[in-house]
C-alpha cells in the first residue's frame, strides 16, 4: 500500500512537472519572438506533431517494456516511397510487389490475433479459437490480397495507401519483435540492424540510388488524387489533418495502456521480464506486439509525410529516432522499462516541438539542434534517475 501510493505521489508530481514545463516552454516562445504566437507558427507545430509524435507513441510501447527502436526513422522514409509509388504509378513495381502480399498476410495476422482474442474473452475452447481464427484469417487475407490486386491498375487511392503501407511497417517491426524475442538477442542490435535495412530497402524500391518520388509528377496536385489532399488540409485553416491523426492515436494507446489488459502486461514486462514470465505472461508475445505497434505508426507517418511533402524519399525521417526518444523520456518514461505515461509522452512531444519551433524561429543551426538534442536525453534520464533514487531512499 505504501509504495502504491509513493508511485501515485510520484506519478502526480511527474505530471505537474511536465504541465509547467510545457508551459514555460510556450512563454519563452511569446517572449523569444513576436511570430511565436501567430496561427501559422502555431500550425507548423501542430503539423510537426503528426509524423514525429506517431512515431513517438510507438516508441513510448517499446521503451516501456526496456527496448528501443532505432529504425523508426528509416521506416519512415521506406514507407513514405513506398506511398507515394502506389499512389502514382499504374504498374507493377517494387512497391506494390511489397504492399500487396504485405497487406494480404498483415491482414491475415491482425484478423486471426483479434478473434483469437475476442474468443479468449469469451471463454471459448482452443481447438474452436484456433479453427475460427485460422478461418477468418484466411478470408480476411484472400480479400485483402484480391482487392490490393485490383487497386494496383488504377492506383492506390487514400484507403488502399492508409492500409497497406502501415501493414509494411507493421510487419517489419514484428520481425524486430520476433529476432529479440526469440533470438534473444539486444533490441539496440536487432533495430540498428533494421534501421540499416530498410534504408537500403528504400532506396532498391525507389531506384536510382534512392531517388525522390513526386506525388503529383506532371499533374496538377489537385487533379491527382485529391483525396489523398485531404491528409495535408487544415480543419478550419488552423488544425493540421496529420495533428488529429496523433491525437487520435494518442488516445487510443493512452485507453491501451490504462485500460486493457494488454498495457498491464506491457508494464509487468518493463518492470520485471522473469517475474512476468512466472506469473504466466507470454513475454515474447508482447515483445512482438510493441515492436509491431511500433512499425505500424511509423507506416502511418511515412504516409503522413508523403501527403505533406508530396513526396516520397527514402531519406525521410533520417535522425527522427532521436527526436522520438527525447519525446519519450521528456514526458517522463523510463529508459529501464516499466514506468511511464502515453499522457506524459503526449506532453513531451508538445514540449519538443515546441523547443524546436523557437530554435528554428532564432535561427539557429540545424547542427547545434542535434547538438542540443543529445543534451536534452541526456539531462532527462539523469533527472529521471535522480528522481527514482530519492523516491527509492
Amino acid at each position: 500500500m505504501v509504495k502504491s501510493r509513493s508511485e501515485g505521489v510520484r506519478g502526480c508530481l511527474t505530471g505537474i512537472g511536465l504541465y509547467v514545463g510545457l508551459a514555460g516552454i510556450f512563454v519563452a516562445g511569446c517572449i523569444a519572438s513576436d511570430d511565436f504566437l501567430t496561427v501559422a507558427n502555431q500550425r507548423d507545430v501542430f503539423r510537426g506533431t503528426g509524423d514525429k509524435g506517431l512515431i513517438s507513441l510507438g516508441m513510448t510501447f517499446v521503451i516501456l517494456t526496456a527496448g528501443i527502436d532505432l529504425s523508426v526513422g528509416r521506416l519512415v522514409g521506406l514507407t513514405s516511397t513506398i506511398a507515394a509509388m502506389l499512389l502514382m504509378e499504374r504498374t507493377w513495381n517494387p512497391a506494390s510487389q511489397i504492399a500487396v502480399p504485405t497487406t494480404a498476410v498483415g491482414g491475415l495476422l491482425f484478423a486471426g490475433w483479434l478473434v483469437w482474442s475476442i474468443t479468449g474473452a469469451l471463454r471459448v475452447r482452443r481447438q474452436v479459437r484456433l479453427t475460427l481464427s485460422a478461418l477468418v484469417g484466411l478470408a480476411v487475407a484472400i480479400g485483402l490480397g484480391a482487392w490490393g490486386v485490383y487497386q494496383v491498375p488504377t492506383g492506390f487511392g487514400v484507403i488502399g495507401v492508409l492500409v497497406a503501407v502501415p501493414m509494411v511497417g507493421l510487419l517489419l517491426g514484428a520481425l524486430n519483435g520476433i529476432i529479440i524475442a526469440k533470438g534473444r538477442l539486444q533490441p539496440f542490435i536487432v533495430t540498428l540492424a533494421m534501421m540499416t535495412s530498410a534504408y537500403g530497402l528504400g532506396k532498391i524500391i525507389a531506384g536510382e540510388g534512392g531517388r525522390v518520388h513526386p506525388l503529383y509528377f506532371g499533374v496538377e496536385a489537385h487533379q491527382a488524387i485529391p483525396t489523398f489532399e485531404l491528409l495535408r488540409h487544415r480543419i478550419h485553416d488552423v488544425v493540421p489533418v496529420p495533428a488529429l491523426f496523433f491525437l487520435g492515436c494518442a488516445l487510443i494507446a493512452h485507453l491501451m495502456l490504462s485500460t486493457q489488459r494488454f498495457g498491464r502486461q506491457v508494464y509487468a514486462v518493463g518492470g520485471n521480464e522473469e517475474s512476468a514470465r512466472l506469473s504466466g505472461i507470454n513475454v515474447n508475445g508482447v515483445k512482438i506486439a510493441v515492436y509491431a505497434i511500433s512499425g505500424a505508426l511509423s507506416g502511418i507517418s511515412g504516409v503522413l509525410f508523403c501527403a505533406q511533402y508530396q513526396q516520397g524519399w527514402p531519406d525521410a525521417g533520417a535522425g527522427w529516432e532521436l527526436d522520438a526518444i527525447a519525446a519519450v523520456v521528456i514526458g517522463g518514461t523510463s529508459l529501464m522499462g516499466g514506468r511511464g505515461r502515453m499522457s506524459g509522452t503526449f506532453v513531451g512531444v508538445l514540449i519538443f516541438q515546441y523547443l524546436k519551433n523557437i530554435l528554428n524561429l532564432k535561427g539557429i543551426a540545424s547542427e547545434v539542434q542535434l547538438l542540443l538534442t543529445g543534451i536534452i536525453i541526456l539531462l532527462a534520464v539523469l533527472v529521471q534517475e535522480m528522481q527514482r533514487r530519492r523516491w527509492g531512499r
